[in-house]
């Protein structure tokens, strides 16, 4: 009798082992032996230290992360600042990874880690690409190639892949300042059919309630852009940058005739000349016939230009993103390269030579 309770608890030890709220992580850096790791996780949209875990000599470590039955988690492990790999672990996982300290992984015991490892890597290989072709000088047009087809690809694997807490991250990808792959305010479809789908397999996750919050935030503003496009159709694309005094300011709340969208940048004397010679004189000229510019800067040390501005004491709106050939204004108005003058109207948009004799033509065109 005494043997058989024995056995019954073991039983129920055993049972309640491999009930627990966990996932496992057996995961080994070949180049970090005996070496500090960090484990770090998702907490809604904030990255947490999760613990600290120490390499034996061969780089291995294993480690037990609680995970909910329909709650999985996020989990990251880091050599120093460097990102080793990104796991998303279901209950009862043992995600398996190989990886070095350079960012190069491969995991398999995990489904939604190997989903979350082809939106990693496809986002390394846009971002790596980007680089090259600014490295190059490569001309806008082809970094906005670029970025429609990641775009595109990324909307395949979200779309595809909707009911994988996976696409998350893609969802919200970023190479800096404002540029998302899914900026556009149209996204919000994207988002409201990922997040519909998300809650049909993971309605309690903390993931898919933070998503749906972005959501509606998105869908709100898709909103106030199709009211105000049924208001008036615009001919241009809008515009709403950082200002020089810090401030946001809106392309459409200039209220004037013809509006000069001066695209430019500090670092380069010809331009700043022609801020002096040209566009001050033309702009005290033009501005109580109906003329206000618009300048962006595609200069990224905002520091610099906002001294620029100053020094030249420009009247007129100053704005600067501060992600320089990256900024989507450049894409938006399809600026090839920098100077560029364009014309807004009611009628839609002119380019001008930059020059003064083009630009005071085209304003006695415009402003009789």
């Amino acid at each position: 009798m005494k043997n058989s309770r024995i056995f019954l608890v073991a039983a129920a030890l055993i049972a309640a082992s491999c009930n627990a709220d966990k996932a496992s992580v057996d995961c080994t850096v070949a180049d970090a032996p005996s070496s500090a790791l960090v484990l770090k996780q998702l907490n809604g949209t904030v990255v947490e230290v999760l613990d600290t875990v120490k390499t034996d000599a061969s780089g291995h470590f294993r480690y037990d992360v609680k995970v909910a039955q329909g709650k999985p988690e996020f989990v990251y492990v880091y050599k120093g600042d460097q990102r080793v790999a990104s796991l998303l672990l279901e209950k009862g996982e043992k995600a398996v990874v190989s990886a070095d300290t350079l960012g190069n992984y491969d995991v398999s015991g995990s489904e939604g880690s190997a989903l979350l490892k082809q939106g990693d890597d496809s986002f390394r290989t846009y971002v790596a690409n980007l680089y090259a072709l600014a490295a190059a000088g490569a001309p806008q047009a082809e970094i906005n190639k670029e970025y429609v087809s990641h775009y595109r690809n990324s909307t395949r694997f979200v779309l595809s892949n909707s009911k994988s807490l996976a696409v998350i991250p893609v969802l919200y990808e970023n190479i800096g300042g404002a540029t998302y792959t899914f900026g556009g305010v149209s996204d919000a479809l994207v988002f409201r059919s990922i997040c519909d789908s998300l809650k049909t397999v993971y309605p309690d996750s903390k993931y898919v309630k933070a998503l749906e919050a972005e959501t509606v935030r998105r869908e709100q503003l898709f909103s106030l852009q199709n009211r105000i496009a049924s208001a008036g159709e615009r001919a241009y694309p809008a515009l709403s940058l950082p200002s020089v005094t810090g401030k946001t300011a809106d392309l459409d709340s200039l209220d004037a005739k013809v509006k000069l969208l001066w695209f430019w940048d500090a670092r380069e004397a010809t331009h700043k000349i022609f801020n002096l010679d040209v566009l001050k004189p033309v702009y005290e000229q033009y501005k109580a016939k109906g003329l206000e510019i618009y300048a962006v800067c595609v200069d990224p040390d905002k520091a610099e230009w906002a001294q620029v501005v100053k020094a030249q004491e420009l009247p007129w709106v100053n704005v600067n993103d501060g992600l320089g050939t990256a900024s989507r204004s450049l894409y938006l108005y399809n600026v090839q390269s920098v100077p560029c003058c364009l014309l807004l109207t009611e009628d839609g948009i002119t380019p001008v030579k930059v020059s003064e004799k083009s630009l005071r033509s085209a304003l006695d065109k415009e402003l009789k």
